[in-house]
């Protein structure tokens, strides 16, 4: 995953030694716990992430319809606005 995987540290050698053991079992916890580390820190941004997501989604869908409501709006502010035709001139 991140490049520091030999090919040697799958298999194990049978003229290993107790002290070589151990110290490969220490590099394996340390890296299981590094990735845990990162697993829980991208749990974190996905969910604030979803939480986000969903906001911006309720925010979209009020958007829409604040903007039919002033369409609609402005269609009927053109139809019941007077043309020049239904204008009282100014004489009277």
């Amino acid at each position: 995953m991140n490049g520091n995987t030999r090919q040697g540290d799958s298999t194990m050698s049978t003229d290993s030694t107790p002290a070589e053991l151990a110290r490969r079992l220490e590099a394996l916890e340390s890296r299981i716990a590094y990735q845990e580390h990162w697993l829980d820190t991208l749990d974190v941004a996905v969910a604030n992430q979803e939480k986000r997501l969903s906001h911006l989604e309720r925010l979209n869908v009020l958007m829409q319809e604040r903007l039919r409501d002033q369409q609609r709006a402005l269609q009927e502010n053109d139809t019941a606005t007077p043309g020049p035709e239904d204008e009282v001139p100014p004489h009277y």
